[in-house]
């Protein structure tokens, strides 16, 4: 701890309207509040995760941090990653593998499952990590802290949930190189806010800020809206097929509904839980 604290009082700088930290913080914050505030985030705050739910978690996030990191790795000497490079520190790839290794074995690769919204958001990150490297630095803030902060608490909903012991399937919560996230949080924004950028650059990474966001969101609607159309359609298919006009058999729409769900509707219930998770993520961090 006493070397962050080294690190931060030696970089730390004054905080103004013109850091990017505080920039990105202003025209995120819409999208931030709509994040918090969905009905599935805040349902997953109240413990509402299976264990099928947060495996299939794990998986999206290994895709997007696949990509992520890979092209922070590959542009690490780009003036505008360098400052925000620390993959000693940050990088979760070795743990989301080694969380997926305990839950699905040796060939978790051939066993996953993502959402497609999830590969255009990896599918962006390689883009920009081509053509825009100093775009990356929006969503390595975005995605980070909110694992420094707002992971944190995902973390110990999951382990409560589901009652993982001694930290297994839980590793990607955890960052040993860091002994204070709340001063690496500082040394990290002091870092970004050094970042020299044109207007046009600084105008990009703002607009890719509110992006990363939006990936996020989109995932959950895009998933909100296929569960919709499968409920329905199964929901009908169910009036077709039983006898309405048994007196005894009283059931509410919402517990039909449940019953009726075929696997599919059932995968997309899961890839829900998803959506709960990555919420959470990117919602409840304090920039």
């Amino acid at each position: 701890m006493e070397a962050d604290k080294q690190k931060v009082q030696c970089e730390k700088v004054q905080v103004t309207d013109s850091d990017l930290s505080e920039q990105i913080k202003a025209v995120t914050k819409e999208s931030h509040v709509r994040a918090e505030n969905t009905e599935l985030m805040l349902s997953f705050q109240k413990a509402n995760i299976s264990l099928q739910q947060y495996k299939l978690l794990l998986c999206s996030l290994y895709k997007i941090y696949e990509a992520l990191e890979e092209e922070l790795d590959r542009n690490a000497s780009h003036e505008s990653v360098a400052p925000i490079y620390f993959p000693q520190e940050l990088a979760r790839m070795e743990a989301l593998k080694k969380d997926l290794e305990h839950f699905y074995g040796q060939d978790w690769r051939e066993k996953m499952i993502v959402p497609a919204a999830t590969l255009r958001y990896a599918q962006r990150l390689r883009e920009i990590g081509s053509e825009h490297p100093e775009y990356l630095v929006a969503h390595a803030y975005t995605r980070y802290l909110g694992d420094l902060s707002g992971g944190q608490v995902l973390g110990r909903i999951t382990q409560k949930a589901l009652g993982l012991k001694n930290g297994e399937g839980l590793a990607f919560f955890t960052f040993p190189a860091v002994s204070s996230p709340n001063l690496f949080k500082q040394l990290y924004r002091s870092r970004m806010n050094s970042i020299e950028l044109t207007e046009t650059q600084r105008e990009g990474v703002l607009e890719e800020a509110v992006r990363s966001f939006e990936f996020n969101i989109q995932v959950f609607d895009e998933l909100q809206k296929l569960l919709s159309i499968s409920e329905k359609s199964e929901l009908r298919q169910r009036h077709k097929t039983h006898n309405l006009k048994t007196p005894d058999v009283r059931v509410n729409q919402s517990s039909a509904l449940s019953s009726s769900l075929t696997p599919s509707s059932q995968l997309l219930r899961m890839l829900l839980g998803v959506c709960f998770a990555l919420a959470v993520g990117m919602g409840m961090y304090a920039l």
